[in-house]
């Protein structure tokens, strides 16, 4: 027996079986000396039933069907001959650790017969966050073709309901859910990138859980191909959640003394969403690859000028933007050679001359005097077929030999694994961020990957081209420390802590309209904290949902996350830059704060209303937006209550100056916003406030704070 202890979370490992199984993974459960792992593995063990196997099969970290498990196995694969189809892993050895750090053990077992060796790690690290990866080695003479390798990790009993997400471009992390029942639920992804529809978090939990309460277990697959995670329940009583990177056909074939890893899968748990997530949170915070300065705040061209480039109108877009607080300036799609619609030119990463005809230095040199960093768009992954690259080498794509793929956006995809095709994408951009001091790469991914075959071996090619896409990233931050990369496909197609680990955000969605980025960012914040999360400050028309929304709306929207502008602020009043800028200091007032503390939301009983916050690690501080999304039927309403604060504490509460107090038709003004008070957390989280009267879509930001 094995009982791992790491920041609240306990995992017990039964070491007695062909390979270790999970007892228990979840609540610390404090000292626990050997008599009593003994006992919890005995009261684990079940009755052999009525036309079942005469032994029970064992949910191990590795399920096998030897074993008798007939659930979705944890590996599959075969040799030329058809052999080692059913391979039969037994633990050779077991090595445990144990620091500041975390707590883990590492798994040895081999198959003599299969000539396979497989080494599993499983450790909890930072937030009591639990991370499994698998090892498999081929110790045999002949190729071995590996068909599916994938993590598991077991459920509790009162794990009843699915929780994951859909969505599309334009509307991602769109919430479902339904009844955890006998089979299996399969989420996967074929698409070269988890994609638009991909669920972040696969979770199951008790019935009706929510974010403030009900237990829940979740897992996320960091890797940013193709992958797929299940959660499945056997009529012999297991339940468990399954993930890992989704393999096509013949795509993995390991020589002789080869071996391939799986992503890393990562499990959290929680008392409701907001403690599952806040582990994630803390986890991801750990790493030492995390932004470690305050985010800049970004103006973002793209919906400002679209492919309307020139040197006086971006020019004078930075001063506007300077003037109002912003700190990076990044010029979107649109400067390269023959660029002037999205229909060419992907792949030609030379400065357009005719648009240009001093190069980009001038507006680089430009933003960089009036205090900015200045960022460039780049889509490295693509190529359009009007295009001197894709002329010059067409076979660099992705595709079938003998047919060109369908296409996507009117652009293909190029083989990053192709070496020819690496060494020319990193030799362009390495120049350009040389040559421009460029501060920030915005790194777009717009389509989905059809025919994804190398372009060198004609087999199938999304894993080479992930690995090299990886690659590619580490070596531009190897060159250039300081610079600082955003994971964007079409908007949030690839957010997974794979690519996470080598950039340092995500454009959650192309769609800016802060409504529907209210489940947008509540569902991405799930797995992501929000310094990680691009928000932007859209113009007053959304281009996305054609809305007319109010300023106020739009940038309490962006507060909380890595705040952003995407909007031509020069055709803004005076007043509206002059409140933008307000909103943005009141940002960088906030931002530092924000960024390290715990996201919450409100299970707000009203679908007219939304109520989420952040409150700081010692519970200090905390600040809420209240949405008013549609027309609610009580007026006036009722009470709203907060979430996650230190019920002792005691909470100065107000409406900070100078953002918006109260908008409404016609009401008188409402006392506690008017005034402040001062109430317990306990008090807030039960008892409540008042909530005011607002017009449909509108917000009121509520600062606390206690002595």
């Amino acid at each position: 027996m094995l009982h791992l202890r790491h920041d609240g979370t306990s995992v017990v490992l039964d070491l007695g079986s062909s390979l270790p199984t999970i007892l228990w993974w979840g609540a610390d459960l404090g000292e626990v000396d050997d008599a009593e792992l003994r006992d919890i593995a005995t009261a684990s063990i079940p009755q052999r039933a009525s036309g079942g196997l005469d032994d029970h099969a064992p949910l191990t970290l590795l399920p096998q069907h030897a074993d008798g498990w007939f659930g979705s196995p944890g590996l599959r694969g075969h040799r030329p001959s058809g052999l080692a189809f059913s391979p039969a892993l037994r633990t050779t050895d077991v090595e445990t650790t144990n620091d500041a750090h975390g707590a883990g053990v590492v798994v040895r077992a081999a198959d003599p017969a299969a000539a396979l060796a497989a080494e599993i790690r499983l450790a909890i690290g930072a937030g009591g966050v639990v991370t499994s990866t698998i090892d498999l080695r081929n110790a045999g003479d002949d190729d071995y073709t590996l068909d599916a390798l994938a993590v598991s990790l077991p459920l509790p009993p009162s794990a009843r309901e699915i929780l994951d997400t859909t969505g599309r471009h334009l509307h991602e992390r769109s919430p479902q859910r339904h009844a955890f029942t006998i089979g299996t639920h399969e989420r996967s992804s074929h698409k070269g990138r988890p994609g638009a529809d991909a669920t972040l978090l696969l979770v199951a939990g008790e019935p009706g859980f929510g974010f403030e309460r009900g237990m829940a277990h979740a897992m996320h697959v960091g890797w940013s191909g193709d992958h797929v995670v299940r959660a499945e329940k056997r009529v012999t009583g297991e339940t468990l959640l399954m993930g890992g990177e989704l393999l096509g056909s013949g795509e993995i074939v390991l020589a002789p003394g080869e071996s391939y890893t799986t992503p890393t899968v990562y499990g959290t748990w929680g008392d409701g969403l907001n403690a599952l997530s806040a582990r994630l949170h803390e986890h991801i915070r750990a790493r030492p690859s995390h932004p470690s300065r305050p985010r800049p705040v970004t103006l973002n061209t793209w919906e400002a000028v679209y492919f309307d480039q020139n040197f006086a109108g971006l020019a004078e877009l930075a001063a506007v933007a300077a003037d109002m607080g912003a700190e990076r300036f990044v010029l979107d799609d649109g400067w390269f050679r023959g660029r002037r619609d999205d229909t060419t030119s992907l792949g030609d990463w030379y400065v357009d001359e005719t648009v240009w005809p001093e190069g980009l230095r001038p507006l680089a040199d430009h933003v960089r005097s009036l205090g900015l960093e200045f960022g460039l768009w780049f889509e490295p992954e693509m190529v359009s077929l009007d295009s001197d690259v894709a002329r010059a080498h067409p076979d660099w794509m992705l595709a079938v030999a003998g047919r060109t793929p369908l296409p996507g956006r009117q652009q293909y995809v190029l083989d990053v694994a192709n070496p020819a095709v690496s060494a020319y994408l990193l030799e362009r951009i390495d120049s350009l961020v040389e040559e421009l001091d460029i501060a920030y790469i915005k790194w777009d991914h717009n389509r989905d990957v059809v025919d994804g075959a190398s372009s060198t071996t004609g087999r199938a090619g999304v894993h080479a081209a992930t690995r090299a896409l990886y690659d590619l990233f580490d070596e531009l931050r190897r060159r250039h420390p300081g610079l600082e990369i955003e994971s964007c496909a079409s908007g949030g197609a690839r957010v997974d802590l794979g690519i996470l680990e080598r950039t340092d955000r995500v454009w959650t969605s192309d769609c800016i309209d802060p409504i529907e980025r209210l489940d947008i960012q509540r569902y991405t914040g799930l797995l992501l904290p929000p310094e990680l999360m691009g928000e932007h400050v859209s113009g007053p028309t959304s281009h996305s949902t054609g809305r007319t929304l109010g300023l106020d709306l739009r940038a309490a929207g962006a507060v909380f996350g890595h705040f952003g502008v995407e909007w031509d602020v020069r055709e803004a009043s005076a007043e509206e830059r002059a409140h933008l800028g307000d909103w943005i200091s009141a940002h960088k007032r906030w931002r530092d704060r924000l960024h390290t503390a715990q996201t919450v939301h409100v299970d707000v009983t009203d679908p007219a209303v939304d109520v989420r916050g952040a409150v700081s690690p010692d519970g200090s501080w905390g600040l809420f937006a209240l949405t008013q999304v549609t027309t609610g039927v009580g007026h006036p309403p009722g009470r709203f209550t907060l979430a996650g604060l230190d019920p002792d504490r005691r909470y100065t509460v107000r409406v900070p100056e100078p953002l918006p107090r109260v908008l409404g038709p016609g009401q008188s003004p409402l006392p506690w916003a008017e005034s402040g008070v001062t109430l317990t957390g306990r008090t807030l989280m039960s008892v409540g406030l008042q909530r005011p009267i607002l017009f449909p879509q509108h917000s009121i930001l509520i600062e606390l704070a206690t002595d």
